[in-house]
């Protein structure tokens, strides 16, 4: 029977060593997983990022977000530059493996764009429409 199937079937309370749940973890071709980051308190979802085992580690080991960077190709702290960090509230893996919730305190905007949330585009039938606008900065240069 696999992890995630005995899981499943398990109670509440229980419990399996951290090295057998990285063991686990379906990482896709690139060595990824797919991580949403929530706002604990509010439930908003704030952004998608991806992690690999070494930057889920440091996440769990530190508290605060720290995802790989596919475009970069590196390790990426969330807020090193921005001063916009994501302290680690508790973090989930969806039922079978191959998705993590983050929920985070997130300092300041997630969005690289200033936006509160990276999903200020809403889809419909008809279209796209962008939701926020991107703030303005204040006379102390940050948004």
């Amino acid at each position: 029977m696999s992890f995630w199937l005995q899981l499943e079937r398990s109670p509440a309370g229980t419990a399996r060593p951290l090295e057998e749940v990285m063991a686990a973890i379906p990482w896709n071709a690139d060595g990824l997983i797919a991580a949403v980051a929530q706002q604990y308190d509010s439930g908003e979802v704030l952004m998608l990022a991806w992690m690999n085992p070494e930057s889920l580690r440091l996440t769990l080991e530190e508290g605060r977000a720290c995802y790989w960077s596919r475009s970069r190709r590196c390790l990426w702290r969330k807020g090193d530059t921005s001063g916009h960090v994501q302290r680690l509230v508790s973090a989930h893996l969806d039922c079978d493996g191959d998705a993590l919730l983050l929920q985070v305190d997130q300092a300041g905007p997630a969005c690289h764009t200033g936006r509160r949330s990276c999903f200020y585009n809403q889809l419909s039938d008809v279209g796209l429409r962008v939701m926020s606008s991107v703030p303005v900065p204040s006379a102390g240069g940050h948004p």
